[in-house]
């Protein structure tokens, strides 16, 4: 009964949400998108999705920001800083940046924006108390660790304003990506003002809800829309559209149906059964993603805190048969957590094919990983499957998603002979679940924060707020901690391919699954849209012509 009445309410709620969008049919000011459904969180310092990252991009700015290349992909420039930063090194291996903010500076209500703004921001982000997931995105500023463990007091970070408009931080070690790190939502900045005199709820009302980017909140009508407005009080002129409407949809079918209807401009969600035909048609557009689809195993629960229980599931999966006739739209079989397109050590060099693959993945070499997983399984003590609990898939609702876990349920079922159950959750209550480790098993993904190895293994540090397998080693602890007191990229890479031999090779906490490629649906009366490989599209300069 509990099913039915979901499911008839996620169809209302779909169908509400597409005769919304009809309001802005034929008008020229509106760009209408679905990137996700309702958002787990508005917060920068507290989202760890993707869809909310989207929206806060289009609200918020950090240091740094992406800007169109002219060819329709973003490219990496200053945001709030007026330009590069003054570097000092220091003797001890630390490094001082000082930046100079552009003069002028607002927030979207009309109020100065300073440097102390910033310092507040990042102090809130590393304050245990707020329990940011992201926290770690700012642990090479000097005292960070020290401060999210709860042995330093916030005011400790290695960050201040010298003035209204020049901030000085100082990192632990001259950390290569650290302009992109100024560029993610956890390091956006948040109105002191407005959290303390609104607390949790300050993300809900416009009135409360105070950004700083190209657009601000209008309107947000949970589980039916979010609508953005151009920001008056932006540093420069917008030439975007004058409105931008997140419509919050979960069913790729209504989503498709919506798009047809011309009363969609903008969708990622395609239905796994039309994937094809939309690619021969030349409709469906593919770009580069620095992304990782896996299965997420408990690792502290039974039976999957055996590490051969968890390497038979993983060699149980025929990665092959996924990507060729599940997803079809040009994925990559994964044979490592860290996907192509990373950069190792030397210039023009991948990561992926340097640390080759954990397991075989031709469909000749799939006869070689099932006997070994059901070698594995026996050692476990449960040969054929035998005396294996029922054990339980949980994804969110998504049409691709169901069939990826039909799929491996049917793979572990012939291969090892145990019965997994599946079950599909809700957006916001599967973040919830697996964050909280309420699973046995989890679909599980990660879209990479910037180019470097890292944003892909930090995420299993013992402690890390997006551990969603509750791993811990303290090998792998150890060389992550090595590698983030480097500045040397050989070094650096090297242990990182030694961290990935333990996590993936030695322990196999996860399984990792296909590697992505980003996906949309875009009206064709619609040009100016510009993209990165770490899933984010701006539209504060589309240009509309229906």
């Amino acid at each position: 009964m509990k099913k039915r009445l979901f499911v008839a309410l996620a169809a209302l709620a779909a169908l509400s949400a597409i005769a919304g969008c009809s309001r802005y049919n034929g008008d020229a000011d509106t760009i209408v998108v679905v990137v996700g459904s309702e958002p787990n969180t508005m917060d920068p310092a507290l989202n760890s999705a993707l869809d909310a990252f989207v929206y806060l991009a289009q609200m918020f700015e950090g240091l740094y920001r992406y800007e169109d290349d002219g060819q329709g992909v973003a490219r990496l420039v200053p945001g709030l800083a007026s330009g590069a930063p003054a570097k000092t090194l220091n003797a001890d291996g630390s490094v001082v940046y000082t930046y100079t903010l552009r003069g002028g500076l607002k927030w979207s209500d009309g109020k100065d924006l300073t440097a102390d703004d910033i310092v507040y921001s990042w102090r809130r982000l590393v304050d245990p108390a707020t329990a940011a997931d992201y926290n770690y995105m700012i642990n090479m500023v000097k005292n960070a660790e020290a401060i999210m463990d709860g042995t330093l007091d916030k005011a400790e970070l290695g960050v201040k304003a010298l003035d209204g408009s020049t901030l000085e931080v100082t990192l632990t070690y001259d950390c290569p990506f650290f302009d992109e790190v100024l560029s993610f939502s956890a390091t956006f900045p948040v109105r002191q003002d407005s959290i303390e005199r609104a607390g949790d709820q300050w993300t809900f009302s416009p009135s409360s809800y105070i950004g700083n980017g190209p657009y601000r909140l209008k309107e947000w009508v949970h589980n039916s829309y979010l609508s953005l407005e151009k920001n008056p009080y932006y540093y420069k002129e917008v030439t975007g559209p004058d409105n931008i409407r997140f419509d919050l949809m979960d069913d790729a079918n209504a989503i498709l149906a919506g798009f047809r209807n011309n009363e969609l401009d903008f969708i990622r969600s395609i239905p796994v059964d039309e994937v094809q035909s939309l690619l021969d048609t030349g409709e469906l557009q593919t770009t580069d993603y620095l992304a990782v689809s896996h299965v997420s195993f408990n690792n502290q629960i039974p039976p999957f805190n055996d590490m051969r229980v968890r390497k038979a599931f993983s060699l149980a999966i025929d990665r092959s048969y996924i990507v060729e006739h599940i997803t079809r739209a040009g994925q990559k079989p994964a044979g490592g957590i860290v996907p192509y397109g990373v950069e190792d050590a030397e210039a023009g060099s991948d990561f992926r094919e340097k640390g080759g693959n954990y397991y075989s993945l031709t469909d000749e070499d799939y006869i070689n990983n099932r006997a070994e997983a059901q070698k594995l399984l026996a050692e476990a003590g449960y040969p054929g499957g035998a005396g294996f609990p029922v054990v339980e898939y949980i994804y969110n609702t998504d049409n691709m998603n169901q069939a990826i876990a039909e799929t491996l349920q049917n793979m572990w079922k012939t291969v090892l002979g145990v019965t997994v159950t599946i079950s599909s959750q809700d957006w916001a209550v599967f973040l919830d679940t697996r964050k909280n480790g309420n699973y046995q098993i989890a679909r599980d993904n990660w879209i990479a924060d910037y180019n470097d190895p890292i944003t892909f293994l930090e995420l299993f540090a013992t402690g890390n707020g997006n551990n969603n397998p509750q791993y811990s080693n303290p090998r792998f602890d150890a060389l992550l901690k090595q590698a983030r007191a480097m500045s040397a990229q050989e070094s650096r890479m090297k242990l990182f391919h030694q961290a990935e031999d333990i996590l993936v090779g030695e322990d196999s906490s996860v399984a990792p699954v296909y590697f992505y490629v980003d996906t949309y649906l875009l009206n064709p009366g619609i040009t100016g849209i510009y993209y990165n490989s770490l899933g984010l599209f701006m539209f504060d300069a589309a240009k509309i012509e229906r």
